[in-house]
């Protein structure tokens, strides 16, 4: 059974579409707005993809664009259905919008690059080193709050690495493997599981002799997906905010530092041996 694709995605290409139609059809947000009775906020948001439809709303649209052909309104009112799903963090509560765009994305991606300069990727968190990073760098001191960010890592985890999980490529940057979170046991054991990871990741490590290097501009994770999906993303941490990437040119420029970070690191037994010799300074 393949891993459900969750509601970002569905949505991000029924407003892609609503907007084409929209446009083909010379309605304004304005207009469309007035005849489903709703703000042009919402509109905006729809064509975002930041917020499905009800079935009405979309009869409502695809009427005032004038579109009658069959296979089309099947296939859209398809993606209708599948942006009004639940995400699996849904079980959560409420999730910030950034994130659950996030995780909407790393569902349904068939291959992910990552590049994290500060701490372990998410994804190879052990459970005792998500803690202290829920401890340490959380905005909230809400002892419950935190113990939620960690419940939603590690279901993350095993979201991502059921049946037919992506391809996942990491790259870490040594400082990753010296930087003591938790403690000298919790780093130990952390390290230990970057080992062993799921058979679908592959990690590297940026040795400190590498010098200057493209990673040095902030983390990143570059999403990739089926073609007829949706083009790759890009996700930019950095101190100005966190930043989505569509446009040609940025996914170019961000895919060729990707593969100056990956040539500056070590091989992956070079990084197995690397991790391991930090490990043993842990013990």
């Amino acid at each position: 059974m393949p891993r459900p694709i969750g509601p970002t995605i569905p949505r991000w290409q029924l407003g892609e579409q609503l907007s084409r139609l929209r446009d083909r059809a010379r309605v304004s947000q304005r207009q469309i707005a007035e005849r489903l009775g709703c703000s042009v906020s919402k509109i905006q948001k729809v064509e975002a993809g930041e917020v499905g439809v009800v079935k009405a709303e979309l009869e409502a649209m695809l009427s005032a664009y004038n579109l009658t052909d069959e296979q089309m309104r099947e296939e859209l009112f398809e993606l209708q259905r599948l942006g009004k799903q639940r995400g699996w963090w849904s079980r959560f509560g409420a999730v910030p919008t950034p994130f659950a765009t996030f995780l909407g994305l790393e569902s349904a991606a068939t291959r992910i690059k990552v590049f994290e300069p500060m701490v372990v990727h998410g994804l190879l968190q052990t459970e005792d080193y998500a803690r202290a990073i829920a401890g340490t760098v959380s905005l909230t001191s809400d002892q419950e709050q935190r113990e939620r960010q960690v419940r939603i890592r590690m279901q993350r985890q095993e979201m991502v690495f059921a049946e037919d999980p992506p391809e996942i490529s990491v790259i870490l940057d040594e400082a990753v493997l010296h930087r003591q979170i938790g403690g000298p046991q919790v780093m130990c054991t952390q390290l230990k599981h970057l080992l062993e990871p799921p058979p679908s990741v592959t990690v590297q490590v940026v040795p400190f002799e590498s010098g200057g290097y493209p990673g040095t501009l902030g983390a990143m994770t570059i999403f990739e997906f089926e073609e007829h999906m949706h083009t790759p993303v890009v996700y930019v941490e950095g101190q100005a905010g966190n930043l989505y990437l569509e446009r040609e040119d940025d996914l170019r420029r961000c895919s060729v530092a990707y593969n100056h970070m990956s040539a500056s690191a070590l091989s992956r037994q070079e990084s197995h041996d690397r991790i391991a010799a930090v490990a043993r300074r842990y013990e």
